[in-house]
């Protein structure tokens, strides 16, 4: 029995603004995006050490539309979703090969106020459209792709 899994877990900060572009071919969207894992612990000598890992993501489609929508550098949230090894050849003819995680499930954890830029509610994980009539939260809390 052959047993495959590849699931990933990751929750920190956005390192900038997601950047959301269009294909050529059929219109599908892609955002791209990455996170800052930050790791802290006490030494043997009681001594506070941190560590920072710097993950590449994506998220296709509606996923990755509302991301961008709603989300700024500096706003933590919460990703499940897949790894993915993208592999190419550069200028100079040399191969090159980058790991990065496929977004699959968002959950924005900030909350209205937290990591503001600019105006009132932007980069709000709760900030609603402002074409909602209610004063119920923008449906970000939790995106999941197809």
């Amino acid at each position: 029995m052959a047993l495959n899994l590849n699931s990933v877990t990751l929750a920190g900060h956005l390192t900038r603004d997601p950047e959301t572009r269009t294909l050529p071919n059929g219109g599908s969207t892609v955002t791209s995006f990455s996170l800052a894992l930050n790791r802290r612990w006490k030494n043997a000598e009681g001594e506070l050490k941190e560590e920072v890992t710097f993950v590449d993501c994506e998220a296709w489609g509606r996923v990755g539309e509302t991301l961008s929508q709603y989300q700024r550098k500096g706003n933590p949230i919460y990703i499940e979703g897949r790894l993915k090894l993208d592999q190419w050849e550069d200028d100079n003819g040399q191969k090159r090969s980058r790991m990065k995680v496929v977004a699959i499930t968002v959950q924005f954890l900030s909350t209205k106020g937290q990591h503001e830029t600019g105006d009132a509610d932007e980069g709000s994980a709760h900030a609603a459209p402002s074409t909602a009539a209610s004063s119920t939260p923008a449906p970000t809390a939790t995106t999941r792709a197809n």
